[in-house]
């Protein structure tokens, strides 16, 4: 009996030994961001792969989950994300170039509504930037300018343009490169924006006399950059952070940010239906958070929150006065339009 006894115990002692075990390793799993880990996080994201992989593992460094990092080109994320509607494989989706697609992706159903708690009290627009969607579709993670690389060997800062009207100037016949409407998002940011400011008639004669200026028109947004770094060209459209990128790297290259030129935020936002919601939020909270800002500061970025300083020569208060006002409505009527009349019209 004593043995039998004993033996009731000893099971007894096994089995509250491995239920205490599974109550710790249920705790120890944790939530989503949990320091533990957690469900991992899928992200979709068209900038440079370094850099969303260097966001990833910060992410995985302060919260233990697995963050699945997916690149490709703009384009070819939204046309995943469209054939993957019944059956979601992304969570968050961060950069694309601008606000553009995003606004695009509200009416394709493909994203929906999470605004991080930091960024609840900003106003829609501010200085003339639309820093976040009026419904909640999408926040700025930082900012991008539209302008000029010039190489500084071919070019001084004196005689490099300061307005779109000073690419037709004769002494930059052959000696300019922009990216190409029909491919590039940062090209069709261009046209799209010089057209709402002085009509389509106005804007097509413009584009037709700057192709004549322009040696190369690359389908790259960063090719033209890469033009002026390596002394292809004097004078490249892109990107405020293409410039900085290469002048980092010891290239000749400088920028110029036009009187009047678009600048918009670059967004992160969540997936609509996603397989892991609660990871895509925690996301798109760390997104805006010191962390990442530092990550995207550091590769010439300009974040969006005020207590992370710019590795450039910019920041929001520089660059807010350069600001167009965009008819973004305007933009999403006649995106697709404009692009296809493009190679008609000009190629």
């Amino acid at each position: 009996m004593k043995r039998s006894v004993s033996l009731v115990i000893s099971i007894c002692f096994v089995l509250s030994l491995f239920l205490l075990s599974a109550c710790a390793g249920e705790e120890s799993s944790g939530g989503e961001g949990g320091k533990e880990g957690g469900k991992p996080i899928t992200l979709y994201s068209p900038e440079t792969p370094e850099l969303s992989k260097e966001l990833a593992a910060k992410y995985e460094e302060l919260y233990g989950t697995k963050v699945n990092v997916n690149y490709a080109g703009t384009n070819v994320l939204v046309n995943k994300m469209m054939a993957e509607k019944g059956n979601p494989q992304a969570d968050v989706w961060y950069g694309g170039g601008g606000i553009l697609p995003f606004e695009a992706a509200v009416d394709k159903d493909i994203i929906t509504s999470y605004i991080p708690e930091s960024a609840k009290d900003w106003e829609v627009v501010e200085n003339g930037i639309k820093v976040k969607h009026q419904d909640g579709y999408y926040v700025g993670a930082e900012m991008f300018v539209l302008g000029f690389a010039y190489n500084t060997e071919l070019v001084s800062e004196e005689e490099a343009p300061k307005t779109w009207e000073d690419l037709l100037d004769p002494k930059w016949k052959g000696k300019i490169q922009f990216p190409n409407p029909a491919a590039s998002g940062t090209a069709t940011l261009m046209v799209l924006s010089y057209m709402m400011q002085h009509g389509e008639e106005v804007g097509w004669e413009y584009f037709q006399k700057l192709k004549d200026q322009a040696n190369s028109i690359p389908d790259s947004g960063s090719g033209p950059t890469k033009g002026a770094a390596m002394g292809e060209a004097h004078i490249a459209v892109g990107f405020d952070f293409m410039a900085y990128e290469h002048q980092a790297n010891g290239e000749t290259v400088d920028f110029i940010v036009p009187e009047k030129t678009p600048i918009l935020v670059n967004p992160v936002t969540l997936v609509k239906d996603g397989p892991n919601p609660e990871g895509g939020k925690k996301f798109m909270d760390f997104m805006l958070g010191k962390d990442a800002q530092q990550i995207l500061a550091d590769w010439y970025h300009i974040p969006i929150n005020p207590e992370v300083e710019s590795k450039t020569p910019l920041s929001l208060d520089k660059i807010k006065e350069h600001a167009v006002d965009l008819d973004i409505d305007w933009v999403n009527e006649n995106y697709d339009r404009i692009r296809d009349e493009w190679k008609t019209k000009i190629q």
